[in-house]
């Protein structure tokens, strides 16, 4: 299945931005004089001084020309009103843009996965979660709800609420593999430093097919410079899949004014009834 196909089957399943609850002015939001929001503030922090990543946040899309130059001019040939193709990260249709043309990390077999994927649709056409952090790099909205001891990423499109524990508990040495994996956090500085392990091998890691394995471990740093972005970089470490871990750094902007809504994908999934 080409990228552009891709693309368009995982927008299909994706909460429109025209959704979102827009209509509510959030008080707590510092604003210009003519009542826009304030994105360059300072970024706030919670009553133990800790920096506060609460919001609503959408990655950082990557311009249409980007990804056509990246990808072909095919990566926009079908469009969804509200989710269009550049509403993504580029880090989205392919993990490993970053490597160099002639660098190989990929094992033979998941390069044996990707080849058979290429005639599959990514789990979210049969309602399965897209999974982490795929998640978090298409066109969609994570709310994130801090306390001092735990943090919340309520996930727009799958309707999953992810726990990040940040109390000091370990990770857990014999998980139940699942689709997002267990999370801790701990603070060094203004960053706050998330593990996370147990993943199931089901997801994709991105539109071109690239896996994941049930020993992978997803390191997450998060900074948020001031009141509209926050930093984000991703480094994987799977040695069953790949021959060294490899990081991505996206930035994540703030959407205020704004929610999440419920999702259910089996009320806007139509390919079942015509499957023979």
């Amino acid at each position: 299945m080409s990228t552009w196909k891709q693309i368009a089957v995982l927008l299909l399943f994706t909460v429109a931005a025209t959704g979102q609850w827009l209509h509510y002015k959030d008080p707590s939001v510092p604003r210009t004089t003519d009542g826009r929001p304030k994105l360059s503030a300072r970024a706030p922090r919670t009553r133990d001084g800790k920096p506060d990543l609460s919001g609503v946040w959408h990655v950082q899309p990557t311009s249409l020309a980007e990804l056509k130059r990246l990808f072909g001019d095919d990566v926009d040939d079908i469009q969804v009103p509200g989710m269009e193709a550049d509403t993504i990260s580029k880090y989205a249709i392919n993990i490993l843009l970053d490597l160099k043309p002639d660098e190989n990390i990929v094992r033979p077999v998941a390069q044996e996965i990707m080849k058979a994927r290429q005639s599959m649709a990514l789990p979210s056409g049969a309602c399965l979660p897209i999974g982490y952090p795929l998640d978090a790099l298409v066109s969609e909205y994570t709310k994130i709800i801090q306390t001092p001891r735990l943090m919340a990423m309520m996930i727009e499109n799958d309707s999953i609420t992810r726990q990040i524990h940040l109390d000091g508990r370990a990770l857990p040495r014999d998980p139940l593999p699942t689709w997002f994996g267990y999370s801790t956090g701990k603070w060094e500085g203004d960053t706050l430093v998330v593990e996370t392990a147990g993943f199931n091998d089901k997801a994709w890691l991105d539109l071109a097919g690239h896996p994941r394995s049930e020993a992978m471990h997803l390191t997450e740093r998060l900074r948020r410079p001031d009141f509209g972005h926050m930093e984000v970089v991703y480094t994987f470490e799977d040695p069953k899949m790949y021959t060294r871990p490899f990081s991505i750094q996206v930035t994540e902007e703030l959407q205020p004014d704004s929610d999440v809504l419920e999702y259910v994908c089996a009320e806007n999934e139509k390919d079942h009834a015509h499957e023979k």
